[in-house]
């Protein structure tokens, strides 16, 4: 499995790493946001943001086109539909709640990422370790997924949040 690392710098940015060397940042426009502009160490750039009414649907866009689009599924899982290898399907969901661990898995529930929180009560943010496998590997665009799992992560980590305060 290869690791990769991701640093929070606030509660706004978040560094990609791969054996000391960045690929990417993560920054979200405001706090509290699902807007956020994904940079890659090569200066690409892509949005991601809400779209509709509720702005239940994210998209991760390049200029006007959508790349990905995902969703928080009633089941607790979030579906992303990518257009990056051709048209796929991928599941982010919790896989341990005690543990607070994530896995991104494809349509056959073959296993790509693994993703640790790793909380901060100093600085009040996460910063995660992300374990690959082959399969993940073999992937193009691989940063660009990456750091679309570390939203996915903040954003199913705010609406289990958000719930917890309503209840």
């Amino acid at each position: 499995m290869t690791e990769y690392t991701v640093q929070a710098n606030g509660s706004k940015e978040f560094q990609l790493l791969a054996n000391g060397t960045v690929l990417g940042h993560l920054r979200y426009t405001e706090w509290f946001s699902l807007k956020a502009v994904i940079t890659l160490a090569n200066g690409m750039s892509f949005q991601i943001e809400p779209r509709g009414f509720w702005g239940t649907t994210i998209e991760l866009k390049d200029q006007e086109k959508v790349l990905l689009t995902f969703k928080m599924h009633w089941a607790g899982k979030i579906i992303i539909k990518s257009r990056l290898d051709g048209n796929k399907a991928l599941v982010f969901k919790n896989k341990s709640v005690l543990k607070n661990t994530y896995v991104l898995q494809d349509k056959d529930e073959q296993e790509l990422l693994l993703v640790q929180p790793d909380f901060h009560w100093i600085k009040l943010n996460h910063d995660y370790t992300i374990s690959a496998t082959e399969l993940f590997e073999q992937l193009n665009a691989k940063e660009l997924l990456l750091l679309t799992t570390v939203h996915c992560a903040n954003y199913y980590m705010m609406m289990v949040a958000s719930a917890t305060v309503v209840l």
